[in-house]
């Protein structure tokens, strides 16, 4: 008889372990994911080895807008593998006017004050037009991120999710923004 409980026992744990596991699949695939990040390209507001949880569901109900952390597909012309996911902010959508010079950054000719940057761009860019579709990414430590200034626009399709929740290390756990 007590065999006969301890197989039961172990045939319902094994359910539940299955059903959990379907569970986080599904989430992972529709809702949620965990990511890690492995280089500097987002400092102050990304560090190196901080890993944080992307909502995969607000970009079904609008499109990406100035100021969203993004994880995207990296366009061909950014890097040979596109199965790493980049990390970027976005600066421009659709229809803007993007100028880089004399270390500030235009949006329609118009001045942004970035308090997330940890230093101001040492480069000049544009102004160009963002295209139909797309997006212009930046990373946060401007002078040392491979982004929209150095390879151009993002397709908006390539998006896959924002980030959204910093959980390691436990002294920055927060929402990012």
């Amino acid at each position: 008889m007590r065999k006969e409980n301890l197989l039961k026992k172990l045939w319902e744990y094994a359910q539940v372990l299955v059903v959990a596991l379907v569970l986080a699949l599904v989430l992972k695939a529709t809702v949620v994911e965990a990511f890690v990040v492995p280089t500097s390209s987002m400092e102050p507001t990304i560090q190196i080895g901080d890993r944080f949880f992307s909502n995969k569901v607000t970009y079904r109900f609008h499109p990406p807008r100035s100021g969203d952390i993004v994880i995207f597909a990296p366009p061909s012309s950014a890097t040979e593998n596109q199965d790493i996911p980049f990390v970027k902010r976005v600066i421009g959508v659709e229809g803007d006017l993007i100028e880089i010079r004399d270390g500030n950054l235009y949006l329609n000719d118009r001045t942004m004050e970035e308090k997330y940057i940890k230093e101001t761009p040492r480069y000049h860019y544009g102004p160009m037009k963002v295209p139909k579709d797309s997006l212009f990414v930046l990373g946060d430590n401007r002078n040392n991120s491979h982004d929209s200034h150095a390879w151009g626009f993002v397709p908006v399709k390539n998006v896959k999710a924002r980030a959204m929740l910093r959980f390691w290390p436990l002294n920055r756990i927060g929402f990012i923004s």
